[in-house]
Parts: structure tokens; sequence; C-alpha cells
């Protein structure tokens, strides 16, 4: 209910005064969106119908990042992104720090960006952290991208931004 009240008001303040607004890149982050080339009208197209393709594109990353950002729900795609680094991980020491991070940014119970998960995804998450592995996080990275599939692409499809890119 706070997350609904959160994206109704994050809606309403949030107006972007123009498209660059979608594409400011996240400090933290090591991607260069401005370095990333802007898509084609078709290949944007594809987007709609793809996340995946999206999630791939660095272009479209960043603008679906900053899409959520202006709805204030980028914990779903900021999740999906820390387990694709987290997969890449092949020291145990480096998995098992990077687990621990996941975890506590966007798992546990109260967590700053915690992603909406049932109690059983979230249980058998934790359970596969008792040992960590590259597939630790699937059930719930798999969840939370059916998630953005179903709820937040549409959105970002219906977009401004997105609007412009396929003209």
């Amino acid at each position: 209910r706070a997350k609904e009240i959160k994206t109704k008001l994050g809606t309403l303040l949030q107006k972007p005064d123009s498209a660059i607004d979608f594409i400011i890149p996240y400090p933290e982050k090591p991607e260069k969106p401005a370095k990333a080339q802007k898509p084609s009208p078709e290949e944007a197209l594809q987007w709609r119908d793809s996340l995946e393709k999206l999630l791939q594109n660095p272009y479209g990353l960043a603008s679906f990042r900053s899409f959520l950002r202006s709805e204030f729900s980028e914990e779903n795609v900021e999740f999906w992104v820390a387990c694709e680094d987290y997969k890449k991980s092949k020291s145990p020491v480096k998995m098992a720090e990077k687990a621990k991070r996941i975890y506590e940014e966007f798992i546990q119970t109260e967590a700053p960006k915690e992603v909406n998960i049932d109690h059983f995804t979230k249980a058998v998450t934790v359970k596969n952290l008792v040992d960590p592995s590259p597939s630790s996080f699937d059930m719930a990275q798999k969840r939370i991208f059916a998630l953005m599939e179903k709820d937040s692409l549409p959105r970002f499809v219906r977009s401004e931004f997105y609007q412009e890119l396929i003209k």
C-alpha cells in the first residue's frame, strides 16, 4: 500500500520538463548512457514486445531506469541489474559479498529498495544464500522480471520519452 501511494505521489510530483530528464544516469553506476548509441526507431519498437531486448540495450536500460526513477519505482530494475552483475562473479568471496549487499538492499524486510516478492520466493532466496551460487537469486529475479514485463514495460511504452524514440 505504501508503494502504491509512493508511485501515485511520484507521478504527480515528478513531471520532467523535457525528454532529456529521462536519460540522466545514476551517478553511482559505472554505465555511461551518454556514450550509448541512440537506437533506431525500428530497434526501439522491438522493446514493446521484449523486455529482454530493452534490458540488453545500454540505451534502453538507461531509458527504462530513468523512466522508473521518475515514478519512484526503480528498485525492480536495480535489483535485476544487480542480479546480472552478481551472476558474473567468479570469486566465491566476491559472490558472497555481492549476495550480502543484494540481500540487504533489496530482499530483507524493510530494505532500502525492497522488491515486492512473495514469502515463498523470499524464503527460497534466503535459503539459497546459505551457500551462494550464481543461481541464488534466480527465482526472485524471474519474479521481478515478470512483474516489470507485466506492469512497468506497458507504462514505459506509453511514456512520452518512448513515443519520441519510435518517431
